[in-house]
């Protein structure tokens, strides 16, 4: 099955109503969001593992701040998902290896409208819509799309842009390398009370200077470092059910790779071949997925989910 066919299936999947609520599993609900941004992700092979890092980055922060578990687990799945809307993105813009045009930008900043409008008729979109819809708010009014102010925008949203923005900066692109940790901290702390909110930017820079991000950045998942193409950067993303003599493949410019047993980890060695159409076929990370998935309705109250889907029906 084609990415295309994936993302129209999960687009077209029924959804229940409060009534039906109850007897549906929150997990299930749960999986067929974070796998439909997850194949969103997939479009683009330079942000692999962001949506895992931004939502480990998002959850830390939330508990640096006082969270409870509960909060801090619907705040790190709104970092999952923040991105949702990007798969009205055309490739040739979301894949671009260059820098956007104006043009093109104004093109990207419809993803969080476009996020809000998939998420439409979801039973849990209350518990994550403030990520997808307005992770791009900044407090000094500046930000898109409602060019909400400071007062204005939740604590969800504002930890979220954050840690969206950081993950940014510490990832490689086509056209520069990522930055180094404390560099993109100084960013933060400049831009402090402007583009990003001032409590928890003071709370994200106490977690990056006693090194509690550190084993998030660079990292597709827990102790997973992303592996380089040489050609292409740190564009592979291997997954924890991946072994030895496994073969990968950058979906950026279809080198080969052979999975071999280092010293700590499984390290991508290139074969000198090409991938065919099928091989650079992406596959959902169903672990990583299911593991989110496990952790977020053990963290969240039952209360809470049948509330998301209360909110549905009166519309909220």
């Amino acid at each position: 099955m084609t990415l295309f066919k994936k993302l129209v299936n999960l687009l077209h999947t029924p959804e229940p109503s409060i009534a039906t609520f109850p007897a549906v599993s929150a997990s299930h609900l749960l999986q067929s969001l974070l796998t439909m941004a997850w194949f969103v992700e997939a479009r683009d092979p330079y942000t692999g593992g962001h949506l895992w890092r931004v939502s480990r980055y998002a959850r830390l922060l939330a508990e640096q701040t006082g969270a409870d578990e509960a909060t801090a687990a619907r705040i790190g799945l709104g970092g999952f998902l923040h991105d949702l809307g990007k798969v009205g993105v055309p490739d040739a813009i979301l894949r671009k290896t260059d820098r956007l045009t104006d043009a093109e930008y104004e093109v990207i900043k419809t993803h969080p409208s476009i996020g809000m409008r998939m998420l439409a008729g979801h039973p849990l979109a209350s518990l994550v819509r403030d990520a997808i819809y307005s992770h791009h708010e900044r407090p000094d009014g500046m930000g898109y799309p409602q060019g909400l102010r400071s007062e204005e925008i939740s604590d969800m949203a504002a930890m979220v842009g954050i840690c969206d923005a950081f993950d940014a900066m510490t990832s490689s692109r086509p056209y520069r390398n990522g930055m180094p940790r404390d560099k993109a901290l100084g960013i933060l702390r400049a831009e402090e009370g402007r583009q990003f909110h001032s409590r928890f930017t003071a709370a994200f820079l106490a977690l990056g200077h006693t090194g509690a991000l550190d084993h998030v950045m660079g990292h597709s998942d827990e102790g997973i470092p992303l592996q380089s193409c040489p050609m292409c950067g740190p564009t592979l993303a291997l997954r924890k059910d991946q072994h030895a003599g496994e073969r990968i493949y950058c979906r950026n410019c279809t080198g080969e790779f052979k999975l071999v047993q280092g010293d700590a980890c499984l390290v991508a060695t290139p074969t000198g071949q090409q991938g065919k159409p099928d091989d650079l076929e992406p596959q959902a990370d169903t672990g990583l997925i299911q593991r989110t998935v496990v952790a977020a309705v053990k963290a969240l109250p039952a209360a809470d989910l049948l509330q998301a889907a209360a909110d549905l029906d009166r519309g909220k």
